[in-house]
């Protein structure tokens, strides 16, 4: 049987679209899973829920998307003017995330979702990068996100090493913050040239990823080894 892939959504509000509010996935997250081997399913928005999806599927993806985590959850006492909140879509994916983490099961974090495992892993975030690392990149690229943005070097010894088999990859960007600290738990595995941490990971579990980036586009062929991976961990 395949390897059945727990996907986080976003969520909207009514307007646009419908009339009333919505979840949402761009579909080449579901494309590049099903692309690996696995058989990708949707995980709405309710924590209560949480145990219940955990008990059946095999790996847990969180998803990225336009909004930030609340900086109260990684202890900051202050909000920066750019932060903007989906408090209900936060709750849910910290449920799934600290959940599966408890329970040993693969988890990849993508963009935003990298965040979310940062904190989960006890994590702190930068709230707006232009604002706290002089000269950076400009991290919210202006050409399209099926482009790279920039290169992110993959440091030695790390579990994304070993997967990629390289020490270097053609990213996308499209993010206003990223990782302060990665917490007791977990590992930097990747860095952009202005120092940036573009990836983490927990070197103890059996496959614990998270990339700044957004994997699923497939830019870099390390890309589609990142999914493959995720799908042998859950076979293991």
């Amino acid at each position: 049987m395949l390897p059945l892939i727990g996907v986080t959504l976003d969520s909207e509000s009514p307007g646009g679209y419908s009339a009333y509010p919505w979840y949402a996935l761009r579909r080449n997250y579901a494309q590049a899973i099903a692309g690996a081997g696995g058989l990708p399913v949707a995980l709405p928005h309710d924590p209560a829920l949480a145990e219940h999806y955990l008990a059946r599927i095999d790996a847990l993806v969180v998803t990225g998307g336009a909004f930030d985590i609340d900086p109260a959850l990684y202890g900051a006492t202050g909000r920066h003017a750019t932060v903007t909140l989906k408090e209900d879509r936060t709750e849910a994916e910290l449920a799934l995330t600290r959940g599966a983490l408890d329970r040993g099961m693969p988890v990849l974090g993508i963009c935003g979702g990298m965040q979310l495992l940062g904190v989960a892993l006890g994590g702190s975030l930068i709230q707006h990068i232009p604002d706290a690392i002089q000269g950076a990149l400009e991290h919210e690229q202006p050409n399209p996100r099926h482009q790279p943005g920039h290169q992110v070097r993959i440091l030695p010894g790390t579990t994304l090493a070993a997967i990629t088999g390289t020490t270097e990859m053609a990213v996308n960007s499209a993010h206003h913050q990223a990782i302060a600290a990665p917490g007791p738990r977990a590992v930097v595995n990747a860095l952009a040239p202005d120092g940036v941490i573009e990836g983490v990971e927990d070197p103890a579990a059996r496959f614990c990823l998270g990339l700044q980036w957004h994997p699923e586009f497939l830019i870099d062929p390390g890309d589609r080894l990142v999914f493959d991976a995720l799908i042998a961990a859950c076979r293991r």
